[in-house]
């Protein structure tokens, strides 16, 4: 089975050679109790150790079951450790972190059993050495004796064929020694069972056969074997299977250690140092501290912006007009006039073409949109659509909003009067400018097309949202008010105050319009009148008569029109830019389209749309080139005698006629246009639209919805079709095109300089993992000696560093969640911005992930050095 032949072993002391064996010829039977002998520092150890693969021999040949090893590799001996061998130590070198069942699972954990069956099989093992009770304690909950049938059990439970024990008794007292001999005795009956030992007693008394060293010499042998001689055998062969019986059955089915188990053997020795563990987890977390609140807080300020982009977005949409300026063209141009004309002297004052090159550049810079087919290719664009809350297509035709209740006559709402009766008399554009400045504080909002973006700018505090197009809301501002001025505009205060409040204006007076207060179901209540603008003519014989001044006539309309309720009251939250912060009236984008069909169905604009030539309102036919033509005078008619007449007639005389000629051309025709009698009843055409408004989701669907639009100009200008390029000026990328840039690339820097300290720990971390690696010498050559590979203590340690990573990710992650809290209240005292910190869960997990592959780097190198470790050496060490 096992045969030593002319084995020597030499240990290198500096220049020194040590001989330690010598000659060594011996040949052991399948199954004895050979018990080695002789003083110490006469070879028993390593010739035990030799045997038992853990130490090479210098020269000569160790044969096993008639395979050479000579040329066996760490692999093989690995194998032949794990499944052939079963040690036995004097100090027991039992993993004190790990129970006692653990310690004997192990061996059957390296050679790849199930979990189930190792279980079981460790067992069994811990009840035959008479321990069936004691298997969920520490080593270091028991005596010596039950330590070394610990140790015992370890050995045999992977059933290997050669069983090795070194002074086995050495530090028990004489019971328990005999206990453990009587154990030994009994394996011995079917395998190889060799002791050292110094007693010769216990050699004579259980050893069958007993064998005597001497300064590294066998110089007896009680009952040698004398076999036939192995022929070596190649180490390709013997790697295929030239094992005989149960060695050759389970060479090959060694595994390596799993990370699973790796996990569990090093997360049970940072259990025994937990104070270290966590000081080591926490100068490892620093680094991710600092990185982590960065990230929150970068990601709380895009969290910010982006609900401000994204209300921006709500508020100011990219708009296409359909006659636009571009901008930055016409900018540039502005720049270039400070430049000088030319060269000149320096005597005089010199003139510079300023007016020219702005009129130019304007002119050169305004274009028209075809709206309608940039509309189409919108409508069949899904990617606009996916990048957008909502597209809005505005048309020419006016709201006009009456006061449901006309018993003191029709009250118009919108367009509001308010600001023609704020305006004094007598000062000259007053009117127009405060018409500018009020146009956006309409009462009257088109809402988003977007059920999650209303639902995340407005909360309901009465009723519902509006659906159908007779549906309104009253939205108020965050603190639930409404500015005094769309009280007016919307008829809940009676505009003859704004009379007395101009009088006290303008005698000095202090301006004070008193607070007043509406309940929900108050302003539930308000009812509006729909008028399309057709309304407010009526036909008188064949022409159409506008009647809107005439109070009678208008109260009758408004008492016919379609009523808009309001089924609810909506509060912004206090970043909404839905230009509500005054107050409003929201209604859908369905009360458009229907007043824009009541307008094509009315009786003036069928009329007006049926007959193009003529003007409905004179009934006249719309001057034109070809009406012009008609009456002028053919000459060719003109006989001798009237051509002689009106070469007489002198210039003065040429030119009276043709103004009299140009009056009838007039009497006839009318001074309107088919186009501006559209405009005029506010007929529009929902193929075309007079601008349009796409609403993006944030600022990058934005880029996408600009690169979008330019595709298409690419596309029309490559196919010939110029007059269909679109021209528009985006006044929100101007102003905060940079802000995500700007955020993101501080938050970068300031990474990158906290990552140093990242890397600093994980430097720490190795430092650390390298005495780990100092402190657990001893496992190591246990590990070893029960078969596991190099790369099985690599991966012990790579575990133990990823442990570590994980603590410090964590530890990191927990800090920063709970410095959030006290960072978040600060900042929102100071700045009113709620939750500038917040820790992205993306980003915590990537940090950990980040933690634990630094530190398995970092602990790359000490695992390195701990695979390396001579077991025998490690096995020396305490």
């Amino acid at each position: 089975m096992l045969k030593l032949t002319r084995i020597v072993k030499n240990y290198s002391a500096g220049d020194a050679v040590i001989p330690a064996l010598r000659d060594v010829d011996i040949e052991f039977r399948r199954s004895e109790f050979v018990a080695v002998f002789g003083p110490s520092g006469c070879g028993k150890t390593t010739l035990l150790n030799i045997i038992g693969g853990l130490d090479r021999y210098t020269s000569g040949d160790m044969v096993i079951d008639g395979v050479s090893t000579k040329e066996y590799k760490d692999g093989d001996w690995d194998i032949y450790r794990n499944k052939a061998i079963g040690f036995v130590f004097q100090s027991y070198n039992l993993i004190p972190h790990q129970s006692v069942l653990s310690n004997v699972e192990l061996a059957l954990t390296l050679s790849g059993v199930s979990p189930a069956d190792r279980k079981k099989r460790a067992a069994e093992a811990l009840t035959k050495v008479g321990l069936g009770d004691q298997m969920r304690k520490k080593p270091n909950q028991l005596s010596g004796g039950q330590m070394q049938r610990v140790a015992i059990a370890r050995a045999l439970v992977n059933d290997p064929e050669i069983l090795l024990a070194d002074e086995p008794t050495g530090a028990l007292d004489t019971e328990t020694s005999v206990q453990v001999m009587d154990i030994l005795k009994e394996v011995s009956k079917d395998r190889l069972v060799i002791m050292v030992t110094h007693n010769p007693d216990l050699a004579d008394k259980y050893a069958n056969r007993i064998v005597r060293l001497l300064d590294g010499r066998v110089t007896s042998d009680t009952n040698p074997y004398n076999g036939h001689t192995a022929r070596p055998i190649p180490r390709q062969d013997g790697l295929q299977g030239k094992f005989k019986g149960k060695l050759k059955e389970k060479r090959n089915r060694k595994k390596p250690l799993t990370m699973l188990t790796a996990l569990s053997l090093s997360l049970n020795n940072l259990m025994t140092k937990k104070a270290r563990t966590l000081l080591t987890g926490f100068a490892g977390s620093i680094g991710i501290i600092g990185i982590a609140l960065i990230l929150s807080m970068s990601n709380g300020m895009q969290a910010y912006i982006a609900g401000i982009e994204r209300d921006t977005m709500s508020s100011y949409p990219i708009i296409i007009n359909s006659a636009s300026m571009e901008l930055g063209t016409l900018l540039t141009t502005m720049a270039g006039l400070r430049e000088s004309v030319g060269n000149h002297d320096m005597d005089k004052v010199y003139s510079k073409d300023v007016m020219g090159s702005m009129l130019s550049g304007m002119s050169s810079q305004i274009s028209a949109n075809d709206l309608a087919s940039f509309k189409t290719f919108l409508d069949g664009n899904e990617d606009v659509a996916l990048q957008a809350h909502d597209i809005q297509y505005q048309y020419d035709t006016p709201l006009i909003v009456y006061k449901a209740d006309t018993s003191s006559g029709p009250v118009k709402l919108e367009p509001s009067q308010i600001m023609e009766q704020m305006t004094p008399s007598g000062v000259s554009g007053m009117a127009s400018i405060n018409s500018a400045a009020m146009s956006e504080s309409s009462a009257w909002k088109r809402l988003i097309d977007n059920d999650g973006v209303l639902e995340s700018q407005f909360t309901v505090l009465a009723g519902r949202m509006p659906g159908e197009w007779d549906e309104v809301a009253v939205l108020v501002d965050e603190h639930n008010e409404i500015s005094d001025y769309q009280l007016f505009s919307l008829g809940l205060r009676d505009p003859s105050e704004i009379s007395s409040l101009m009088m006290d204006a303008a005698s000095g007076k202090a301006v004070d319009v008193e607070q007043s207060v509406y309940t929900y179901d108050e302003l539930m209540d308000l009812r509006f009148k729909l008028v399309a603008p057709t309304d407010v003519f009526e036909r008188n014989g064949g022409v159409w008569t506008d009647r809107s001044s005439d109070d009678g006539y208008m109260k009758a309309v408004v008492d016919a029109a379609p009523e808009l309720k309001v089924v609810g009251v909506l509060r912004a939250s206090s970043d909404t830019g839905m230009g509500s912060s005054n107050g409003a009236i929201g209604y859908t984008p369905a009360l458009m389209y229907h007043l824009m069909d009541a307008v094509r169905e009315s009786e003036i604009a069928k009329a007006q749309l049926d007959n193009q030539d003529v003007d409905v309102f004179t009934g006249k036919v719309f001057r034109t080139e070809a009406a012009a033509s008609v009456v002028m005078p053919d000459l060719s008619q003109l006989t001798d005698e009237q051509r002689a007449q009106l070469a007489a007639l002198t210039a003065e005389q040429r030119d009276a006629m043709m103004e009299r000629l140009a009056e009838s051309t007039a009497a006839q025709t009318s001074s309107a246009t088919y186009d501006g009698n559209l405009s005029k009843l506010g007929i529009s055409d929902a193929a075309r639209p007079s601008s349009i408004s796409i609403y993006p989701k944030d600022f990058e669907a934005k880029e996408k919805i600009a690169d979008t639009i330019l595709q298409y100009n690419k596309d029309m200008s490559a196919s010939g079709q110029d007059d269909k390029v679109i021209q528009y000026t985006d006044f929100t990328g101007l102003l905060m095109g940079s802000v995500d840039s700007v955020i993101s690339g501080i938050s970068t820097i300031l990474i990158a300089f906290v990552a140093v300290s990242l890397v600093v720990s994980s430097i720490m971390i190795g430092i650390i993992t390298y005495i780990s690696v100092l402190e657990r010498t001893k496992e190591i050559g246990v590990l070893r000696s029960i078969g596991a590979s190099k790369s099985d203590i690599s991966r012990v340690f790579n575990a133990e560093t990823v442990i570590v990573g994980f603590l410090a990710g964590t530890l990191g992650i927990a800090a920063t969640l709970l410095l959030c809290i006290p960072a978040n209240a600060i900042i929102k005292s100071l700045t009113g911005i709620a939750n500038a910190a917040q820790l992205p869960t993306t980003g915590a997990a990537a940090l950990i992930v980040i933690s634990m592959v630094l530190t398995f780097i970092s602990g790359l190198i000490p695992s390195r050095v701990a695979a390396k470790k001579d077991p025998v050496v490690a096995l020396r060490t305490e």
